[in-house]
């Protein structure tokens, strides 16, 4: 057999094994080809004696691998598990990472060695890579495994009611399928780099007893797995900010921006359906309110991690302002004494309301507390980046990435307060540098097949992939059909790119659009509404093949939506709300219906 012909199917070796040795034997000149083969035949021989009894037979080489499963919806949990593949490579363990969403749920019954990294998305829901696995583990389909090793990690936010809820859910159905824990579960909040590190150490140790190590020469990661990135969260891509412009009407009520940033010669490549991950820094403005209030001096030095600063410095570029968390909520009530804040503190629904409602500023101008420079920033999180849906495709703006950003702003008590990352895009000159990495979004790419019809339901900022959908099929010159939802409050104020999709009507490449501006009537017209209107139609694109897409406000609006095709599937497919339901997530489970929402 020709190796270009070798397949995992036809040999011992894995996919990505196969994938590695095509990829070696291809850089190698005849000499070379002739002493590996040597080689490996003269390491074959020496059998057992030579080689770990993992690598004697395929059987046994499966029960010798590490399998790292991943379920990740922001990028999180797929950095932390790569960062343990490369480690346990590095160890010399055979290791096989792959995404939860590519994952073969026959091949868990095979496993003897699993580790975990998944978050918990929206209320307590699995990621969407991970519901195939998650439905899988809870159902009666799911296999006994007495004789799997495993261990999980977490990941959430303390801010939201159903912390780490999805890991806690493997957890508890691995354990219940008669898996063997050999590290305990960890619940890991928005700073979890310390305990992800701890965590991989743990179980690199825990599974010495269980898996020998081998020459790193026989380690299989497959190679589509890891991100050959070379800008990641932790290394990001100093950019240069060309536009900030302000897209809604003088009038508008709200502030929405485009903002275009120039890649440079980074080489970072992303696709329709991406976000960019962006780095801001807090207003200065803010921190000389902070320094204020607490009457702290801003030129004293403070430690974070093992760097030693100024304590403005600390505020500006390293630690989170405004947005709280419980447990800087328990912590402040604890310095204040103040029994207000106590009482908010020790129910966990007044402290998810208290922390949705108030920033930093709020939360110690309201209740006064004094404190140490060093008390003060120990309290506080790390600033994390904001992820923003790709509003651009490459193949129009070339080394650009377009961003559609809404202004957070509220009032409170007489003073606004703007959200970290929008306010610093917002007000962003022209050449300032901004870190940005791409995170790729595998669940929400246009259809293969550029004649496939799509459906594109985004309110407000939930546009801007739609706006990459279009430019990328411009590009392609699909003929395939588009139909775009969109709403906000006015027409006149509020219509997003409203020249650029008059025309992709006039060119034919939209192929309709139905608007829901709310509050240019008495009654309120949301997108659901204009589904509901439109349902026999799409109805039809659907069972035409059409794939739906939704982007924007999780909270209520993609509920919403939600709720509106179900109507329409039970309204013109004739089918009952439980058939409904299974159609509904029939088109899920075939990417046909697919949601980026926040």
């Amino acid at each position: 057999m020709l190796l270009k012909e070798l397949s995992s199917l036809a040999s011992p070796l894995s996919s990505g094994q196969v994938d590695k040795l095509k990829q070696l034997t291809a850089e190698l000149n005849a000499v070379q080809l002739a002493w590996v083969s040597g080689y490996l035949a003269a390491t074959s021989e020496q059998g057992v004696a030579g080689l770990p009894q993992a690598y004697v037979g395929s059987q046994a080489g499966a029960e010798q691998t590490i399998t790292i499963l991943y379920g990740s919806q922001t990028g999180n949990g797929r950095g932390i598990a790569n960062e343990l593949a490369e480690k346990a490579q590095a160890q010399g363990y055979a290791v096989n990472l792959v995404s939860m969403g590519d994952y073969k749920t026959r091949q868990l019954k095979q496993e003897s060695l699993l580790l975990l990294v998944v978050s918990t998305h929206g209320e307590g829901e699995a990621p969407d890579d991970a519901i195939e696995l998650h439905k899988f583990l809870s159902s009666k389909r799911a296999p006994k495994l007495d004789n799997l090793n495993y261990s999980v990690l977490a990941l959430g936010d303390s801010s939201y009611e159903f912390f780490c809820q999805t890991g806690k859910d493997f957890e508890a159905r691995l354990n219940a399928l008669g898996a063997k824990s050999i590290a305990p579960l960890v619940e890991c909040d928005v700073d979890y780099q310390a305990q992800a590190e701890q965590w991989q150490a743990d179980v690199l140790e825990a599974v010495k007893p269980l898996v020998q190590s081998a020459g790193a020469s026989v380690v299989s990661i497959a190679s589509s797995q890891i991100s050959s990135a070379n800008y990641t969260k932790q290394k990001p891509y100093t950019a240069e900010l060309l536009v900030s412009q302000k897209l809604t009407g003088r009038d508008s009520d709200r502030d929405i921006r485009h903002v275009e940033i120039e890649l440079g010669e980074s080489g970072i490549q992303y696709q329709a359906g991406d976000a960019l991950g962006v780095w801001f820094t807090n207003s200065q403005a803010l921190v000389a309110e902070l320094l204020e209030v607490l009457a702290l001096d801003g030129g004293e030095s403070v430690a974070v991690g093992s760097d030693n600063l100024s304590l403005r410095e600390a505020l500006i570029n390293k630690k989170e302002l405004t947005q709280l968390y419980p447990g800087l909520v328990t912590g402040w009530a604890e310095l204040s004494q103040n029994a207000e804040l106590l009482a908010i503190s020790a129910d966990k629904a007044l402290t998810r309301e208290y922390v949705n409602n108030n920033q930093v500023a709020d939360l110690v101008r309201q209740y006064p507390a004094k404190v140490t420079a060093e008390q003060f920033v120990a309290l506080l999180r790390g600033i994390t980046p904001r992820l923003y849906s790709i509003a651009s495709s490459q193949a129009e703006v070339e080394s650009e990435v377009h961003l559609t950003v809404a202004l957070v702003e509220e009032a409170r008590d007489g003073v606004t307060r703007f959200g970290g990352a929008s306010q610093f895009l917002a007000t962003a000159a022209e050449g300032q540098e901004v870190q940005v990495y791409v995170e790729p979004n595998n669940h929400f790419r246009l259809p293969e097949n550029p004649e496939t019809p799509v459906i594109m339901v985004g309110p407000g900022t939930g546009v801007a992939p739609f706006r990459s959908f279009m430019q990328e099929r411009s590009a392609q010159g699909a003929q395939g059909n588009t139909w775009l939802f969109f709403g906000n409050p006015h027409f006149e104020q509020d219509f997003l790119y409203q020249t650029e999709w008059q025309q992709y009507l006039q060119s034919g490449e939209l192929s309709r659009i139905d608007l829901a501006f709310s509050r240019d009537q008495e009654h309120k017209v949301y997108v659901q509404h204009k589904i509901a209107e439109q349902g026999e139609a799409l109805w039809q694109w659907l069972e035409s093949g059409a794939h739906f897409y939704i982007c924007g406000d999780a909270e209520r609006m993609a509920k919403d939506v939600h709720q509106a095709l179900l109507d329409v599937v039970v309204k013109y497919g004739n089918k009952t709300q439980e058939q409904a339901a299974e159609y509904v997530e029939a088109l899920r489970a075939a990417k046909r219906y697919q949601k980026d929402v926040y």
